[in-house]
């Protein structure tokens, strides 16, 4: 099961056309990918990954395609899952649900570093634990 996360889309989070910036969709897909590590690391998201865990996961590659305008209208509904643990990176697949309608779909690519350096590193075994049980029951 993706985790989902709620996104309230106000009317300051639109443009002239009347529905959301597009440069908050993003925006809205990487909080969403911050709760989903904070559900899944004891409500550790990315600030406690760096300061209390040790590593980061800084963004590599993000590709989104957009299917239905997004509006005030609705709560934004974003669903989270990884879709791929490699050596050394994560990647999420984003979906984002308006009223039940698919208005985007994203991929998100990151690596994992040592805090504080860049440096690349393996991915945690802690991550590992986590994530493979969910990559096996997707199979």
């Amino acid at each position: 099961m993706p985790y989902a996360h709620e996104i309230r889309v106000s009317w300051g989070d639109c443009d002239p056309a009347r529905i959301a910036y597009t440069a908050n969709i993003p925006a809205w897909a990487l909080d969403a990918i911050n709760g989903w590590w904070e559900a899944n690391l004891d409500g550790d998201g990315w600030f406690q990954m760096e300061l209390d865990r040790g590593f980061g996961t800084p963004f590599v590659h993000m590709e989104m395609d957009f299917r239905a305008p997004i509006t005030p209208r609705h709560r934004l509904i974003c669903e989270v899952r990884p879709v791929r643990l490699g050596e050394s990176s994560i990647s999420f697949r984003v979906d984002g649900f308006q009223g039940g309608k698919l208005c985007f779909e994203g991929l998100f690519v990151c690596v994992f570093i040592v805090a504080g350096s860049f440096e690349k590193r393996p991915a945690p075994d802690e991550v590992r634990a986590i994530v493979e049980p969910m990559l096996a029951s997707v199979d």
